[in-house]
C-alpha cells in the first residue's frame, strides 16, 4: 500500500511539473475559459487528461515489453540516454528564451472543447517517451509493478497532475499571467535538472552494465 501512495506522488509530480511551463495545452485551456466560459476550459482540461491517461498507458505497455525483453534493454538504456539528454538541452535552451508581451494561445476552430483538448494532447509526441522514463525509473526503484492496481495509479496520476494544471491556467490565468515569464523559467530550470539527475543515473547504468 505505502508504494502505491509513493507511486501517486511521484507521478502526480512529474505530470504537474510537466504541465507548469506556459505551451499548447495549458494555453489553449485559458483561451477555451475566456472565450468560451470557464466550463469549456475545464470540459477541454478533461479532454487534455484523457488523452494524457491513454498516452501514460501506451508507456507503460512499451515499458513492460521491454522488461519482459532484457536482450533489447542496452538499445533501451541508450535511446534513454538520448531522450534525457534531449529534455535536459530542451527546457534549459526554454528557461534561457525571454518572451516579451502577453503569451497567446493559439487559435483553433474546434467546437467540442473535449476533443479538441483531445487532438491537441494527442500531436504532444513527447509525452510517451517521457512518461516510458519515469515508468522505467519508478519500476527500478521498486515504486510500480506490472499490475492492474500499480498502472491504474499511474495512469490516474499522470491525468489528475496534468487537469491540476490546466484547471489553474483555466482559473486563474489572469492572476498568473504576470508571473508567467519567471515561472515559466524556473519551472523549466528545474526540469532540465531533473533530464540531467535521470542522463546521469542512466550513464551510471550503461557503465555498470
Amino acid at each position: 500500500m505505502t508504494h502505491l501512495l509513493i507511486l501517486f506522488f511521484a507521478t502526480f509530480s512529474a505530470a504537474f511539473m510537466a504541465t507548469v511551463p506556459p505551451g499548447l495545452l495549458n494555453m489553449n485551456a485559458a483561451k477555451t475559459s475566456v472565450e468560451k466560459g470557464k466550463l469549456n476550459g475545464i470540459i477541454f482540461s478533461l479532454g487534455v487528461s484523457s488523452m494524457i491517461m491513454v498516452q501514460s498507458y501506451i508507456s507503460v505497455l512499451i515499458s513492460k515489453f521491454l522488461y519482459n525483453n532484457p536482450e533489447v534493454i542496452d538499445l533501451l538504456l541508450k535511446i534513454a540516454l538520448v531522450v534525457f539528454a534531449f529534455f535536459a538541452i530542451y527546457f534549459f535552451v526554454t528557461a534561457k528564451k525571454k518572451t516579451k508581451g502577453g503569451l497567446k494561445p493559439v487559435k483553433m476552430s474546434k467546437k467540442n472543447s473535449f476533443f479538441k483538448g483531445m487532438l491537441l494532447a494527442a500531436l504532444n509526441l513527447l509525452t510517451i517517451p517521457y512518461y516510458s522514463g519515469l515508468n522505467a525509473m519508478w519500476n527500478k526503484a521498486g515504486w510500480i509493478k506490472f499490475e492492474i492496481t500499480d498502472i491504474l495509479i499511474f495512469v490516474l496520476a499522470a491525468g489528475m497532475g496534468t487537469f491540476s494544471v490546466l484547471y489553474l491556467y483555466t482559473f486563474y490565468f489572469n492572476k498568473l499571467e504576470t508571473k508567467t515569464n519567471r515561472f515559466s523559467k524556473n519551472s523549466n530550470y528545474i526540469l532540465s535538472a531533473l533530464m540531467l539527475i535521470l542522463l546521469i543515473i542512466t550513464l551510471i547504468r550503461i557503465f555498470y552494465r
